[in-house]
């Protein structure tokens, strides 16, 4: 008996996103087109290199097709786009303005396996008809050098719906249940359907927002962070107190000893020296996401009313850092010495 795939596109083929197109392809259920931007070269010619804990060493390996562009709708019809890019809205072009072209209104179901709090918000504004999934990924993977891949743990994605106000709930969830099955049809991963969308993101928030951006404002990795003085009480847990309370607020109840658990689980051992993502993002000059995993929460807790003067403080110091890389980028520029105030 032959079975139906799924047309997929996804966008993103790094690290995290090379093993999401491989569940994808494993499981047999979806056909995979992967665009790919600085590694299309390399895996159009000699194909992925993958040393994975799941699937073991694959030479060769490429999805169904990979595309160094975005196709149109017109050229291939998608039933779901999967996007799996680092979401850094105040860097065009937005992930709404990336996917645009292969958006079939009413029909393309967008997958959001992406950090932070209300990425959903622009994607309806621009797709009022379409349904979008909240994917939160937990998978050590990372794409070493151009298609290159090493992934150390277990693909554990939580899928859900994030409901539009123009769509039914049902509908939603019930489009999510069966992205779930296709997704882990491999049995090579870990893949759970959640209802409760707004807990899964406030509860991966609590890792994010206080160890990943702190770690980038640091640039100490979770080994160093704990070795320095006061960094974990003094900063660390007063921030996770922060998003805790503006969680709260916005309805959504955290465990009362989750602190305690992200402290002991994500920055122990000491001597593991693990590297966050937003970490290896500043070291490699790259734009941060810091605007959904920082600017949010506390965007959404000030406007509850909660106070977050740790956070706020963060939120400045990495807004500091994005600029400083903007500068470096050359996607802003600044007058030459001693023009500025000649100018005033």
């Amino acid at each position: 008996m032959t079975v139906e795939k799924a047309s997929v596109l996804l966008v993103g083929s790094g690290g995290v996103g090379t093993i999401a197109a491989l569940n994808l392809e494993t499981g047999g259920r979806a056909s995979v087109t992967a665009v790919l931007r600085s590694n299309y070269n390399v895996v159009k010619e000699k194909g992925f290199k993958i040393s994975s804990c799941d699937h073991g060493v694959l030479e060769g390996w490429r999805p169904t097709e990979v595309v160094n562009k975005v196709p149109s709708a017109s050229e291939k019809k998608f039933d779901y786009i999967v996007v799996v890019t680092k979401n850094v809205p105040d860097c065009p072009p937005t992930v709404a303005q990336i996917i645009a072209p292969a958006v079939m209104p009413g029909h393309t179901v967008i997958v959001l396996v992406q950090n932070g709090l209300n990425i959903q918000k622009p994607i309806f504004e621009a797709f009022p008809d379409n349904i979008c999934l909240s994917a939160v990924s937990v998978i050590q993977s990372h794409e070493i050098e151009h298609g290159v891949v090493e992934n150390d743990d277990t693909d554990n994605l939580s899928i859900g719906a994030f409901h539009n106000p123009k769509l039914s709930v049902e509908k939603e969830q019930a489009v999510a249940k069966e992205f779930v099955e296709i997704y882990k049809a491999g049995g090579k991963c870990i893949t759970t359907y959640v209802e409760d969308v707004p807990f899964s993101r406030w509860r991966k928030l609590m890792y994010n927002t206080c160890i990943n951006s702190v770690a980038a404002v640091t640039g100490m990795n979770t080994g160093e962070l704990q070795l320095a003085k006061g960094t974990v009480d003094g900063l660390i847990r007063p921030l996770m107190d922060e998003v805790r309370t503006a969680a709260k607020a916005a309805g959504v109840q955290l465990p009362e000893d989750i602190t305690d658990f992200f402290i002991n689980n994500a920055l122990e051992p000491i001597d593991m020296y693990f590297e966050p993502s937003m970490l290896v993002d500043v070291k490699k000059g790259n734009f941060i996401e810091f605007e959904n995993i920082v600017g949010e929460p506390l965007r959404e807790g000030t406007a509850l009313g909660v106070p977050m003067p740790t956070l706020k403080t963060l939120y400045h110091l990495l807004s500091a850092i994005q600029y400083k890389t903007k500068i470096a980028r050359g996607t802003v520029t600044i007058p030459p010495k001693g023009d500025y105030l000649a100018q005033r």
